[in-house]
């Protein structure tokens, strides 16, 4: 938008630029293409004749520029220079010459019905018509060329300036990596996490082996899980879900039936994407923020939104006391959401629910 704006302001001034450019050029050109004509003659004539030929040539110059930018911005519709650049050429100029020639024929008549009288086109030397019509076009294809030059000045400051973007949104999404990678690190190295998971598997091994293997395999799958995707921008719901059942599972075989998960997700949305360790981070922040007992177990669930949204809830019953908590996890998703998409992610809190709705990405 800011660029359009731009272009807009340049259209609009250039033609008050441009003009008074054009009638320096018409006289320089013109001498130029004829210098041994008596131009010393030229300050002898009236003050009211030289005066009236500058603002007939004046307008001469500005509608000879009206009519370049005219023809330059209807093709620019039609025919980009990016997509056609040899037709856009051959057609623009042969636009060009033709408008040139049409200008300058009444250009001709008029000014001599205002200068000359009686006199008539036919009455001008071959030579000098030829002369006016090559300093028209030269002076046309000046005004194309400058104007066409800001057009592709205008492009390549815009694939600049989006290249800047780009690399300013990898370079925050890199930050934001390394801060999720930062945080899972610190999950898996927590000591009450570890200490929790070591002393289940160790209890489970002397009372029930068989249980204390599946054990081990679900603590294995979720660090596994963990170091392999931290680096991706998006991972499949379905593995997604699977890692969490694995999370899940250690949870459940700590606090029992304190805790109660429940899946419902369709075939659909299971082939949608969402960031990598989003589940983990939101089951581990209803664990840590809510009380689960067996006579109040806490619920959570993850289910749809139609096909646009994963929504993942969990009962709200608050701890007596307050852990602090910096909010880490919720910013994280957050912000890779911003990152991955134009969508965010909607964060409801209600009497007896918290909820939270990830809108499903493309894979």
């Amino acid at each position: 938008m800011k660029l359009k704006q731009q272009n807009k302001d340049f259209y609009k001034y250039f033609r008050f630029i441009i003009t008074p450019v054009v009638f320096s050029g018409f006289y320089l050109l013109a001498f130029l293409v004829d210098p041994y004509r008596p131009w010393g003659d030229f300050f002898n004539r009236s003050i009211y004749r030289i005066i009236g030929e500058w603002i007939f040539v004046l307008l001469f110059c500005w509608i000879l520029t009206e009519i370049s930018l005219s023809v330059a911005r209807k093709l620019d519709k039609k025919i980009p220079w990016v997509t056609y650049p040899l037709g856009r050429f051959i057609i623009q100029l042969s636009i060009q010459i033709v408008s040139t020639i049409v200008l300058l024929y009444f250009y001709l008549r008029v000014s001599f019905l205002i200068f000359e009288g009686d006199s008539k086109i036919s009455d001008i030397d071959e030579l000098a018509i030829r002369q006016v019509f090559v300093v028209s076009m030269l002076l046309s294809i000046l005004i194309s060329f400058i104007y066409t030059g800001n057009f592709f000045l205008q492009k390549w400051k815009g694939a600049m300036l989006e290249a800047a973007e780009l690399n300013l949104k990898a370079a925050e999404f890199q930050h934001i990596a390394l801060e999720a990678q930062l945080q899972s690190l610190k999950a898996q190295l927590d000591p009450h996490f570890m200490f929790n998971n070591f002393s289940t598997l160790s209890a489970l091994i002397t009372e029930d082996q068989l249980l204390a293997q599946h054990f081990l395999e679900n603590l294995s799958r979720v660090y596994r899980y963990m170091i392999i995707n931290l680096n991706k921008n998006i991972i499949a719901v379905e593995e997604e879900i699977e890692f969490a059942k694995a999370y899940f599972y250690l949870i459940k075989i700590r606090l029992g039936d304190n805790v109660k998960m429940e899946i419902n997700v369709s075939d659909e949305v299971l082939k949608k994407g969402i960031p990598p360790i989003t589940l983990q981070l939101l089951l581990e922040n209803a664990i840590k923020h809510n009380m689960a007992c067996r006579t109040k177990p806490l619920f959570i669930s993850i289910c749809m939104d139609g096909e646009e949204h994963l929504v993942i809830s969990n009962s709200l019953q608050r701890l007596n006391y307050n852990i602090p908590s910096t909010h880490m996890g919720l910013k994280n998703i957050e912000s890779r959401y911003k990152l991955l998409s134009d969508q965010t992610l909607e964060i409801i809190e209600t009497d007896n629910q918290f909820i939270v709705k990830l809108p499903l990405l493309q894979i």
